[in-house]
């Protein structure tokens, strides 16, 4: 179709990007590159192959040296303070670069922890940031002989600055009086400080409101296929029809086009065809191999239809009947990867938003394997509901039809299965305030046959 594509395999399947301008410099290629209609716009660059290690060796002496430069700049700040350490943190994988800063100063009666991302970032890298950070500050604390360690200061450019400080005021009292946040310029060459805002200010921020709630006619060619399988076929609506998705993993769109209907399948979205006479045979054999490898039952669990997708798969399972994870939820309407921002592309959908029988809204994050930015997920999400909830967005949008909705905070359900819940949740849990109620819900490892709760504890 006259573009230039670029498509890989990576860990989360097949990734594709549209080029837009290349490069060659006579030793590498340099492409200006797009994906998800613009809203990423990565440079990617493709260079003769070398070793794992001398990549991950150069990539750790640049942070190491960006790691020096910091530690000499928060130094100069404070009289008489010492470099006492000046690490990277240990990497994700064994052998891999670390990407976060790790400086203890010594003064003459007290410490202080400083830490910030020497890596590339992104907004959405704040929960990664704030639960590595309160993570090192509460273990190091420990670790340390007098003088105690006594504030932590945050370091971050101005793409996370805006997050952070939103986040922090959901920090336990005591423990938010020791953290100061200080905004590092492009070059890194200035520090700047940056106030953390009462909770009261962070409810004055405008909001557009949600639109009203309207359940668009399904597609005839939905229906059609979602006979197929109705017991594990479900619909998400978008724009100009709907995704069809098969225990939750998406394998067939709906579309309309010139007020026609037409479906595309295919589990990739470089490998989708339009379904016709001609590839009947091999939708069939695609609607065949779901059946038989995305099961519970199913004979080899190395298979992608197995393996893929398995947080969206819990999702499906839990959409069908919520009150397998707690009786007092209604089942319906159950919005799943709901946006309280509409519109906003980089910000995360909240895996599912429910409501409970007495009137109070709950706020459901599902993992199926041990992710650290659980509970900080959690609290992200909690305050974006509340800041709907406190202006009355979520009842004029008449998200739950008629139903009231009560004049209290929402409840957070944070879900996963018994032995995939992360070592540091509960020491995380315990930083937030109590004004948040976070519950942790461990389920059965076996999920895929049935959702069972095997413990529901208060987190914090």
């Amino acid at each position: 179709h006259g573009r230039l594509m670029l498509s890989c395999w990576t860990e989360e399947g097949t990734r594709t990007w549209t080029i837009r301008a290349w490069n060659w410099t006579g030793e590498k290629f340099v492409f200006e590159a797009s994906r998800r209609m613009g809203a990423e716009t990565p440079t990617i660059e493709i260079i003769p192959r070398a070793s794992a290690a001398a990549i991950a060796a150069t990539v750790r002496a640049a942070r190491q040296a960006r790691t020096d430069r910091l530690a000499k700049l928060v130094c100069s700040r404070l009289a008489g303070a010492k470099i006492e350490r000046a690490s990277l943190s240990p990497g994700i994988r064994r052998g891999q670069p670390g990407r976060y800063a790790r400086i203890i100063l010594r003064l003459k009666h007290q410490r202080i922890a400083v830490t910030a991302s020497v890596a590339s970032n992104r907004a959405s890298d704040v929960d990664p940031f704030i639960s590595a950070s309160l993570l090192w500050f509460t273990r190091v604390g420990e670790r340390v002989p007098p003088p105690l360690i006594q504030q932590l200061w945050l370091v971050v450019e101005a793409e996370l600055a805006k997050s952070l400080v939103g986040r922090l005021p959901w920090l336990r009292r005591g423990l938010l009086e020791t953290i100061q946040v200080f905004e590092i310029d492009g070059d890194w060459n200035d520090l700047q400080p940056r106030a953390i805002p009462e909770r009261k200010e962070l409810w004055r921020k405008r909001l557009a409101r949600f639109p009203p709630i309207v359940d668009p006619e399904s597609c005839t060619w939905t229906n059609t296929l979602v006979a197929e399988a109705p017991n594990e076929i479900d619909v998400v609506k978008a724009r100009h029809g709907e995704t069809l998705r098969f225990l939750g993993l998406p394998f067939a769109r709906v579309r309309r086009v010139l007020n026609s209907e037409r479906v595309w399948f295919g589990v990739n979205a470089g490998s989708r065809r339009l379904l016709d006479e001609n590839t009947f045979h091999d939708w069939m054999s695609l609607l065949n191999d779901l059946r038989e490898y995305r099961t519970a039952e199913a004979s080899d669990h190395r298979h992608a239809f197995y393996r893929n997708a398995s947080e969206a798969w819990l999702e499906a399972l839990l959409r069908r009947d919520i009150s397998q994870l707690d009786p007092g939820l209604i089942v319906a309407p159950l919005h799943a990867q709901f946006r309280t921002a509409k519109g906003r592309l980089g910000v995360r959908p909240i895996d599912l938003l429910a409501l409970r029988r007495d009137g109070r809204l709950v706020v459901i994050e599902l993992k199926v394997s041990a992710d650290r930015e659980h509970v900080v997920q959690g609290v992200g999400y909690w305050q974006r509901v509340e800041a709907h909830r406190r202006r009355g967005h979520i009842s004029r949008a008449k998200l739950f039809g008629d139903r009231v909705i009560l004049d209290e905070p929402p409840l957070v359900y944070l879900v996963a299965p018994t032995l995939r819940v992360h070592p540091a949740f509960n020491t995380l849990a315990k930083l937030i305030t109590r004004e948040i109620e976070i519950y942790r819900f461990d389920i059965n490892e076996d999920w895929r046959a049935g959702v069972r709760v095997m413990r529901r504890t208060r987190a914090n």
